[in-house]
């Protein structure tokens, strides 16, 4: 074979994977706007629409703290919020596979829903997309080669559905107003330092355990169980994260980095760690406005 015919052929591989790429590109958009019209059409009212520090006094001491620092009195109650994150995804259990990916996160808080769109990069010019949702009650875990080509494709499962509920929860920190006692999570102490807390959506139920670090801001969570898949099967194992790199946004405390993994008997396995780039809100009302003295 000449170097002309080995040029020839590299310039048609390039070519043939930048038409995939585009053509998967398009492909993908167009499913993800059918996602997003289906999460945004799930969405209800919320009430109330100003957070009441009132409701707060019940509460176990390391909640209450907690809320009283990362939220104002009068805080207007998230419905929405889209946020764009950077970081890296641990593609292997067995070894350390960090790959980059960037993606944007839709989030709806009435009823709880989300799309996580991401595009993790496999190698340079090869992306594999992904759609990790809750939309109306059902989970929803999907994965293309280039946006077209599938490699994983899941829905509707029981399992399935209390996985994404758990994760929306844990997540729920990023959108603090989402984890009040007015928005349906029941609070339990534990210790000075931890509480359990509980949200549940239609038929389904998600409880895990917060913690609060010495600035009495949430560090970490954990559930005991959530469900994973391997190979063809759903097995269970408990579920960690850890935040940090606190923020203001929007009157708001938020953490804009975090680590998520599987403790599995080998030890804690982190798979994804993130920074969040961009963070948007809509609230169910306009801030109220500011009494000068």
């Amino acid at each position: 074979m000449t170097l002309k015919t080995l040029l020839l052929c590299a310039a048609a591989l390039v070519a043939l994977v930048i038409a995939l790429a585009l053509y998967g590109n398009a492909r993908w958009n167009a499913g993800t706007t059918q996602l997003l019209t289906r999460l945004d059409a799930a969405q209800i009212k919320a009430a109330p629409v100003f957070f009441d520090a009132k409701e707060l006094a019940d509460l176990p001491a390391p909640v209450k703290r907690y809320f009283e620092i990362v939220l104002k009195d009068g805080q207007p109650i998230i419905t929405a919020a889209t946020l764009q994150h950077t970081g890296t995804f641990n593609m292997s259990e067995a070894e350390a596979n960090w790959k980059p990916f960037t993606s944007t996160q839709r989030v709806i808080t009435h009823r709880p829903g989300f799309d996580w769109d991401a595009r993790v990069m496999l190698w340079p010019g090869i992306r594999v997309n992904i759609h990790d949702a809750y939309v109306a009650g059902q989970g929803q875990l999907n994965a293309a080669l280039f946006g077209l080509i599938p490699v994983a494709s899941m829905a509707g499962s029981t399992e399935l559905s209390k996985g994404e509920l758990m994760r929306f929860f844990a997540e729920a920190v990023w959108y603090p107003t989402a984890l009040l006692p007015s928005q349906g999570v029941q609070w339990q102490a534990i210790d000075e330092v931890t509480a359990m807390a509980t949200l549940t959506d239609a038929d389904i139920s998600s409880s895990m355990r917060f913690h609060f670090d010495k600035n009495g801001l949430i560090d970490a969570f954990r559930a005991d169980a959530r469900g994973r898949i391997v190979g063809d099967k759903t097995t269970f194992a408990p579920w960690e994260g850890r935040f940090w790199n606190y923020a203001e946004r929007n009157g708001m405390r938020v953490p804009l980095e975090g680590e998520v993994a599987w403790v599995l008997p080998g030890g804690s396995k982190p798979y994804y760690r993130g920074l969040i780039t961009t963070l948007q809100y809509e609230f169910a009302a306009p801030p109220k406005p500011q009494i000068k003295p």
